[in-house]
């Protein structure tokens, strides 16, 4: 972690500094993904590691929605958030 932004969790802000630092963060969070999402293409070769068994999953990009990205894998097809998502290089 960045030492600015330790220092800033460290010392005795407000409750508004604290809220502003927040949405600075929900708003770069949404641009990552965004930006994330832009770089994909219906073809794609990605992979996610899963929230629930924690294991590395490779796939497909099959669709794209306005906040998901449909993966499909050998497993199955996956839901997953743009954020969670990296392109795999063939």
């Amino acid at each position: 972690m960045r030492t600015d932004i330790r220092d800033f969790i460290l010392r005795d802000s407000t409750l508004e500094e604290t809220s502003e630092m927040i949405e600075l963060i929900k708003q770069r969070r949404n641009r990552l993904s965004r930006m994330t999402m832009v770089s994909l293409a219906h073809g794609d070769t990605v992979e996610f590691t899963s929230s629930r068994s924690g294991q590395r999953i490779t796939g497909r990009v099959d669709s794209i929605k306005v906040k998901n990205v449909i993966v499909s894998t050998a497993l199955g097809r996956y839901r997953v958030p743009a954020n969670m998502l990296r392109r795999v290089e063939e």
